[in-house]
């Protein structure tokens, strides 16, 4: 389980079980990253971060505010093959991404000008490990129908990692197996759909893969001779 004080500690290399040194954003490249996104902020209106996926169920930095809200132009979709974290490279999973088209409803985080800093060094640690997002300002309507400008992550498509098959018969069967320093992979995809149905909110790209993990679960789970709502030891 992802914590504040795991991640502030955290050797990336190590920590989340990267293997290709290449791929590693080094200190320096994040911290240009984020003074780049910075200095494309919009407006001096407060920062807000779009969660749709880990971030609504544990966003792990400080926010004064939390608010359902919706984001038009993008859809959640399994798209980036997940060899750290939750999978590993030999067994790899499966990680949400942003993709054009459609809309995700989600959360939006109200960030303190006071920790903004600080809050999003700590939010870079965490989703600029390898550069496979693009930091992105959009814009939210919350659920008062107020409208905010927020980062979003959005899927970087030219990173190595992008994978656009997302059918669930293809990316089940990954989520079902993966595993890693920070969890199973399956654990993130239920962990998501009890976020979202906490809600009250839907989104398609969920129901059927979500079915799916849970039947080859069981099934494995049979195999093992173990209780169903555990995890496959092997896949």
């Amino acid at each position: 389980m992802l914590t504040r004080d795991f991640l502030q500690k955290a050797d990336c290399k190590t920590a989340f079980g990267i293997i290709d040194d290449a791929l590693l954003l080094t200190p320096a490249q994040r911290q240009a990253s984020l003074q780049c996104t910075l200095s494309r902020r919009p407006d001096n209106s407060p920062v807000w971060v779009f969660g749709y996926g880990s971030l609504m169920w544990n966003p792990v930095f400080e926010a004064d505010k939390v608010s359902p809200a919706t984001l038009v132009g993008w859809h959640r979709a399994f798209c980036l093959r997940l060899t750290a974290g939750r999978g590993t490279a030999a067994q790899p999973g499966r990680m949400l991404a942003l993709k054009e088209g459609g809309q995700t409803t989600g959360l939006a985080f109200r960030l303190p000008e006071a920790q903004l800093h600080d809050e999003l060094e700590l939010l870079w640690k965490r989703e600029m490990l390898t550069g496979c997002y693009i930091p992105t300002w959009t814009e939210l309507t919350l659920e008062d129908q107020q409208q905010v400008t927020a980062l979003a992550f959005v899927m970087n498509p030219g990173h190595p990692f992008f994978e656009a098959d997302t059918r669930s018969k293809i990316i089940a069967p990954l989520i079902a197996c993966a595993s890693g320093p920070l969890g199973t992979n399956a654990h993130y995809l239920f962990a998501l759909e009890q976020e979202l149905n906490n809600y009250g909110m839907h989104d398609e790209c969920m129901t059927e893969l979500v079915m799916h993990v849970r039947q080859l679960i069981q099934a494995q789970a049979v195999v093992n001779r173990l209780p169903y709502d555990e995890p496959p030891l092997a896949c």
